[in-house]
């Protein structure tokens, strides 16, 4: 099992920055990838970010360029840096860990708010 717990979200004005970390928990050696997703009422979630076990990244469309994604495996924390924020961007937004046997596992998310 792993736990998640995401924290750092809130209230921001466009253009603004916010960073979300997640910390993990629990049986961290099975983790292959981790990502961040984020999902608006009525919509289904979609991926974000993801990173590998290796480093590789992978960003949404919509936020390549503004939004980053980093994992400090020694402290077993998965970061989000958010700049440029926009309206749209506005969701919950969730951490996500996959382990080696594509088990996945969620955080509790953490509500981003960007007004306009």
């Amino acid at each position: 099992q792993v736990q998640l717990v995401e924290s750092g979200g809130g209230l921001v004005q466009a253009g603004g920055s916010l960073r979300l970390s997640c910390a993990a928990s629990g049986s961290i050696i099975s983790i292959n990838s981790m990502g961040w997703y984020r999902q608006v009422p009525g919509k289904q979630r979609e991926l974000v970010a993801e990173i590998t076990g290796g480093g590789s990244t992978n960003y949404a469309d919509s936020v390549k360029g503004r939004f980053t994604i980093s994992r400090d495996s020694p402290k077993n924390m998965l970061y989000l840096q958010m700049n440029s924020l926009k309206p749209e961007d506005t969701a919950v937004y969730y951490c996500n860990a996959r382990n080696r046997w594509g088990t996945r596992y969620w955080g509790q998310g953490t509500q981003v708010t960007v007004s306009s």
